[in-house]
């Protein structure tokens, strides 16, 4: 993912495999930091005295280099190639490289509901875990069937790229690809349907029911930890926020997106976010072009 070239994008921390994709975000301001929350929170300390940093790629980095091991602690790979149901094609040689970072690393996917007028896998005729007819092909449940195939669609994408790194059977691979954290990515660069036009709440419930999808798919997958990547105002305007989510996600991790430098991205460990949960990490753009997130710790208090 890029932070200032939001592509199509999702990610986390403790894993064996990850996925993401991002461009042009909205400032960091959007990620609501009250000026004096800011200092309450800290990030994790790592061996060398500083703040652990991690660093996240996907198929933009196909064929190019990759950040130096000294300028990371661990990465958070993409498994997507750029939007749902597609592969990173680097992701083995990229998981690779994450493999030989101090810490594990972690995974994230690119997320979005482009609805059954466009989407190339919509799930007509599907029994579960919800039921979509094609008496009504736009339903709840529908939408929640196509996350839920997307996010199960990724996890295989990891669980390939850990059987092919390690040489182990397929079940030893997927407790590899859950044993680890993952985000899933939702930002405006990708389809929903709520963007389509203006947005109703409708539309904004139709793509709430695709992310719980996802998030509920990686839970069935026994991934312990799923986190949401994005901003305040890119969630906002795909999910409506409180209003329509009603504290859904409340519980789940926040990465917030955004941030111009390492000092506004370590501030923004204390930002409110957009889900009400804890802030795990924190993304900038690194001096070396490469996205890079500060991992938060708790609250220095």
């Amino acid at each position: 993912m890029q932070v200032h070239r939001l592509t199509r994008i999702g990610a986390t921390v403790s894993l064996a495999i990850a996925v993401l994709t991002v461009t042009a975000l909205p400032a960091a301001s959007e990620n609501n930091a009250p000026a004096g929350a800011m200092t309450n929170s800290i990030g994790v300390p790592n061996a060398a005295g500083g703040v652990v940093v991690a660093r996240d790629v996907s198929f933009p980095q196909c064929g190019g280099s990759l950040p130096l091991r000294k300028n990371a602690d661990f990465g958070v790979l993409g498994t997507n190639d750029g939007i749902s149901f597609t592969r990173n094609p680097c992701l083995v040689q990229q998981l690779a490289w994450a493999k030989s970072l101090a810490l594990p690393p972690a995974f994230y996917a690119n997320t979005g509901n482009p609805g059954p007028n466009h989407a190339t896998h919509w799930p007509i005729g599907q029994a579960a875990p919800r039921v979509c007819t094609t008496s009504d092909p736009n339903s709840i449940g529908c939408s929640y069937d196509y996350g839920w195939n997307a996010a199960w669609h990724s996890y295989d994408v990891a669980t390939d790229a850990a059987q092919r790194l390690h040489h182990v059977d397929r079940a030893n691979a997927r407790r590899r690809a859950a044993n680890v954290e993952w985000w899933l990515d939702v930002e405006t660069m990708n389809s929903w349907q709520a963007l389509d036009d203006q947005p109703t709440v409708a539309d904004q419930r139709l793509d709430v029911a695709t992310i719980q999808g996802e998030v509920d798919a990686l839970r069935m997958a026994h991934v312990e930890s799923v986190g949401i990547y994005s901003t305040a105002f890119q969630w906002s305007q795909i999910t409506g926020g409180p209003g329509v989510t009603r504290g859904r996600f409340a519980g789940l991790p926040q990465w917030l997106a955004g941030y111009e430098s390492y000092g506004a991205a370590a501030r923004g460990c204390g930002a409110a976010g957009f889900t009400g949960g804890p802030v795990r990490m924190a993304q900038y753009l690194g001096g070396d072009g490469f996205d890079a997130d500060v991992l938060c710790g708790a609250s220095a208090g």
